[in-house]
């Protein structure tokens, strides 16, 4: 079985623009990949809107685009045509297509240097973006309701473990990423983030959603021991072939 030939550029477009997700969907069950690249090649696309222009107006234009396809998605109007809006329209139900708009919204933080208001908005950030993303795709593959909370934790440990390692980087572009940067600051922050992280109980076709966060809990242990490794750039990717073995073969996700 192939993926439909609506689905491949959204393959594509994950595979050049976030590869480590890219080997998580192949890992998938094939019926699965139809689900998850549409929704991936989604977050590739807006995630890359606000660092691909220093104009905020044009990075503001370009999530508006996204926006405004989620809502003809949500209110079941005619999707306008892209690679990705086409398929992502088959895939998503107008609940989802209304979650991950607060996605987008939450993307705008990405385009100004403004640094994050508290603690509370650092979480949003967090959940609204890879929380959402996680959900909808587990959901999509048949995730139940009660197991939305947890879906969500993990997202957010897989979530906190990508940002720390682009700290350096977005330090580099002027930017403030975190409200305490001090190592006990760092320290503490991957404690409490690795505290709330819940194993969810899914069905076997939805446990692919959380592959992309393989290794989250471990890595935080980690940054907890030596919270210097996110200033030194440090932190290793934390799918490791391994575990992502592990998890195809025994429907066990190491996290």
């Amino acid at each position: 079985m192939s993926l439909p030939d609506a689905v491949v550029p959204s393959a594509r477009i994950v595979e050049q623009g976030d590869p480590d997700r890219f080997r998580t969907v192949m890992a998938a069950p094939v019926p699965a990949r139809a689900v998850l690249f549409p929704l991936y090649a989604f977050n590739v696309e807006v995630a890359r809107a606000p660092w691909v222009t220093q104009e905020a107006m044009i990075a503001e234009m370009r999530l508006q685009w996204w926006r405004d396809a989620l809502q003809e998605i949500a209110e079941a109007r005619a999707v306008r045509k892209h690679e990705v809006t086409t398929p992502l329209a088959s895939v998503l139900t107008q609940a989802a297509a209304r979650r991950l708009d607060e996605a987008v919204a939450a993307r705008r933080w990405d385009v100004y240097r403004d640094p994050f208001e508290d603690e509370a908005h650092f979480d949003r950030y967090l959940d609204q973006t890879a929380g959402h993303l996680m959900w909808t795709a587990a959901e999509a593959l048949g995730a139940p309701a009660d197991q939305e909370q947890a879906v969500r934790s993990v997202a957010v440990a897989g979530a906190l473990v990508a940002f720390l390692r682009a700290v350096p980087k977005l330090e580099e572009a002027g930017r403030i990423p975190l409200l305490d940067g001090t190592q006990d600051g760092v320290a503490a922050l991957a404690r409490r983030i690795r505290m709330r992280l819940t194993t969810p109980r899914l069905p076997a076709d939805a446990r692919a959603a959380l592959w992309p966060a393989l290794g989250s809990s471990q890595a935080l242990k980690q940054i907890e021991r030596a919270p210097g490794m996110v200033a030194d750039g440090a932190i290793p990717a934390p799918v490791a072939p391994w575990r992502l073995s592990v998890a195809a073969l025994t429907g066990r996700a190491m996290l």
